[in-house]
């Protein structure tokens, strides 16, 4: 297993996604939708709503 970078201790920290900033037009493609207006709109809606749960929920 590799380590996060900075840490190189026994524990490796996983990236998962989230704890990085995610705007709409990357949660919508991340959910496999194009970003149409409709649908960028949507996800901002969700990021506000959820905020980084969105991502946990919706990027693989």
């Amino acid at each position: 297993m590799r380590h996060a970078p900075g840490n190189q201790g026994d524990s490796p920290r996983l990236n998962v996604g989230s704890e990085h900033p995610m705007d709409p037009e990357d949660l919508t493609m991340a959910d496999g939708e194009d970003p149409t207006p409709e649908n960028v709109e949507r996800h901002r809606r969700l990021l506000e709503e959820k905020g980084r749960r969105a991502i946990d929920e919706s990027a693989p």
